[in-house]
């Protein structure tokens, strides 16, 4: 075996019984037909599951909207990205030649997705227990460790919240720009608000980030704005 699967199977603290699952997990559609779609697709249910089964357990006290916000800022790309560059995702997942070239092994969204697949892999290898115990293995300590008010509602919905109770028009965003390789883009969006005459940018690696960031400039503005004497307040 591939001293490199050995090496990832003690990391993930589960070794396969069936080897082409683990295989097919790390298999990217530009590879060949057996890929890791179907995996990933598996993978994103159990994977909520599992997550919303820690969290159950770690927030006693918490509402539905707490526990929601704190598994939606666990299972997004950026977190399962960072999940599969500490497991070493990248030296082990099977791209074509093509995508490799391209720095297909780096991308955030492959990577993530190699993530799901791996863990509805160990469902179907092991049943939702060992998927489970991953999951409380690559998620566990970040859960432990957090306090649920800590994890505030990301901006955009926090600004569409904030326009709409004050029944302004939601925002718009827009791509104004990108610089970089194919593989390493760096996005710049804009977020206005035409009916207030508003707009700010935000800059990151994927549309999403750039996105987040230009709400929550332009919701800081907006909240700078609303204090009593301020434009909104006229």
């Amino acid at each position: 075996m591939d001293p490199r699967l050995d090496a990832l199977q003690k990391r993930l603290g589960h070794t396969f019984s069936e080897q082409a699952l683990l295989t097919r997990a790390l298999t990217h559609r530009s590879f060949g037909a057996d890929h890791n779609e179907r995996l990933e697709f598996l993978g994103d249910a159990v994977l909520n599951l599992a997550v919303s089964s820690l969290l159950f357990e770690r927030f006693g006290g918490s509402d539905e909207g707490d526990l929601t916000r704190v598994r939606a800022h666990l299972v997004r790309e950026e977190s399962l990205h960072r999940t599969a560059l500490a497991l070493g995702l990248p030296d082990v997942m099977r791209l074509s030649e093509g995508e490799a070239r391209g720095g297909g092994a780096q991308r955030p969204s492959i990577l993530a997705d190699g993530v799901e697949a791996l863990i509805g892999a160990t469902f179907l290898d092991g049943g939702f227990e060992r998927a489970h115990e991953l999951v409380r293995r690559l998620f566990g300590d970040v859960i432990a460790a957090s306090e649920a008010h800590t994890w505030s509602k990301d901006a955009k919905t926090e600004l569409q919240e904030w326009l709409q109770a004050r029944r302004i028009p939601v925002p718009t965003y827009r791509i104004v720009g990108t610089t970089g390789q194919a593989h390493a883009q760096t996005f710049e969006v804009e977020c206005s608000i035409p009916s207030l005459s508003l707009a700010e940018a935000g800059r990151g690696r994927s549309r999403r980030i750039a996105e987040q960031e230009a709400a929550r400039r332009l919701l800081d503005a907006l909240k700078a704005n609303d204090r009593p004497g301020g434009p909104l307040r006229s």
